[in-house]
């Protein structure tokens, strides 16, 4: 595959990302960055949200990993739609009758100052280094792909990439976010459906026979009963109801997208549909995972050692230079889809929760760009950051950490909506900062400690748990429920 019509690609595919920027920032003022003035179609929301749900390391990823688990990721989706469900009923009503523009203003209406900064806080570290992690993957393939042949250094990539990113994100915000996430979204799909479609080409399967292989094979296992082990059935379904209402029912990048929709009515239907299009999307992305073990078998072709190396390898070697472009344009489009609303967030939630800017003043707008600007350079040094580093294991260590900042923000919503207690303010940051730490000790040693028991995604309920209980001990007097 040439360079040259990888960076035509790209350079098209960007070209019309700004298009749309272009066309849905026209008259848009301050709150439209914020909230989209709270008219974007809730089908489009809901669509478009699948591909910020599913980044580049998951594009990568889940297909990848069904080499080592199978199909265990399952019974998480199971838990995930269910999630949704919470989502829709519990907090979306909150949020929305509220009119907020950042979700941890509620903490602040429910139990002071310090812990709407507590929440904004852990959501922008976890959100920074997270976001940062899935541009460094993305960047790195494009740099293989494209930028090492024209002699420019992954510094200047890393500068390129995010500064087209702010470009058509700065004027418009979640409003454009909206429409480019759904353009986003069909790009990834076609990449898979694409590379389904010329497997099966390839080792003469039609649907029935695909299924049917798919069933047979040793890598449709669902089910894992082991209480013991990361992957059993059960911790799999809780954890993934928990990891939705914590990482996407309190968390601003998902919210931030739903609360544009133009009623709570379209708000639930939306996130309903999307709960729905999750399930089949996952499913497409297992089934893909099965097929490429299944053609790497058939066709005696010898995969990368890592997982995550697998979808990229047979693309971009075995199913033909079509099939290898549209996997570039799928793995860009789920990294940005994910990047550029992570960005849109982060300053949505540096600005409403410390800066406190009024959305609805045009004068606070030049303020807003600079917060804006300032995240895209902060995120530019974070990736640069992970390629210094250079080592697998600090990365992943680094990132595994990052993940148990959304606990505290479970446990802080969690008590809020089930108590009427306040709580003793000079404790409160502390008890979100100790709940982590027990938690990854705990997970630390646990297989030392606890018979052999592995934690798997339910770390996250451990770490909420501790933290709500932290919140109770330190309760002071009973007031009104907000």
């Amino acid at each position: 595959m040439s360079s040259g019509l990888v960076l035509f690609i790209l350079l098209a595919y960007f070209g019309i990302l700004i298009l749309i920027s272009y066309f849905t920032s026209r008259k848009s003022d301050n709150e439209t960055f914020f909230t989209a003035n709270r008219t974007s179609p809730w089908y489009l929301v809901a669509f478009g949200m699948i591909g910020t749900s599913l980044s580049g390391v998951t594009f990568i990823s889940i297909p990848g990993e069904v080499g080592n688990s199978n199909w265990t990721y399952l019974p998480v989706v199971m838990g995930n739609c269910i999630g949704y469900v919470v989502i829709a009923l519990v907090l979306l009503p909150l949020f929305y009758k509220l009119n907020l523009v950042s979700i941890y203003s509620w903490l602040g209406i429910r139990f002071g100052e310090k812990a709407r900064l507590t929440g904004s806080f852990f959501f922008i570290l976890s959100q920074l280094v997270g976001a940062s992690f899935r541009l460094f993957l993305v960047v790195g393939v494009l740099q293989l792909a494209l930028f090492d042949s024209l002699g420019i250094p992954f510094a200047l990539t890393v500068f390129i990439t995010l500064g087209l990113v702010w470009i058509y994100t700065f004027r418009g915000g979640i409003k454009t976010i909206v429409w480019t996430d759904t353009l986003q979204t069909v790009f990834m799909l076609i990449s898979v459906v694409l590379t389904i479609a010329v497997i099966c080409q390839e080792l003469d399967l039609n649907f029935s026979t695909m299924a049917g292989s798919i069933r047979e094979s040793s890598y449709a296992r669902i089910f894992d009963w082991d209480w013991r082990s990361s992957h059993n059935s059960l911790k799999q379904f809780l954890a993934g109801i928990a990891i939705t209402v914590a990482i996407n029912g309190l968390d601003q990048n998902m919210m931030q997208k739903s609360l544009t929709c133009r009623s709570l009515r379209d708000c639930r239907i939306n996130m309903y549909s999307f709960s729905f299009l999750f399930l089949l999307t996952n499913v497409l992305f297992l089934a893909l995972g099965a097929l490429l073990y299944i053609y790497a078998e058939m066709k005696i072709v010898e995969l990368p050692g890592k997982s995550d190396d697998v979808f990229a390898f047979l693309s971009m070697n075995y199913f033909g230079v079509t099939t290898g472009l549209f996997f570039l344009l799928g793995i860009t489009a789920a990294a940005y889809s994910s990047v550029d609303s992570s960005l849109t967030s982060l300053t949505t939630s540096f600005s409403i929760d410390f800066l406190k800017i009024d959305p609805k003043d045009p004068l606070q707008k030049r303020r807003r760009i600079g917060v804006h600007l300032a995240f895209s350079l902060l995120m530019c040094i974070v990736v640069i950051l992970f390629r210094e580093l250079n080592n697998t294991s600090v990365v992943n260590a680094v990132l595994k950490a990052v993940g148990y900042t959304y606990g505290p923000i479970l446990g802080l919503f969690t008590f809020g909506l089930m108590t009427e207690y306040q709580v003793k303010g000079k404790f409160l940051p502390w008890i979100c900062l100790l709940s982590p730490l027990i938690s990854y000790v705990l997970d630390h040693f646990s297989e030392q400690w606890f018979w052999g028991y592995c934690f798997g995604f339910e770390i996250l309920l451990v770490n909420g748990f501790l933290c709500f209980l932290g919140l109770w001990i330190f309760r002071k007097r009973i007031v009104e429920a907000i």
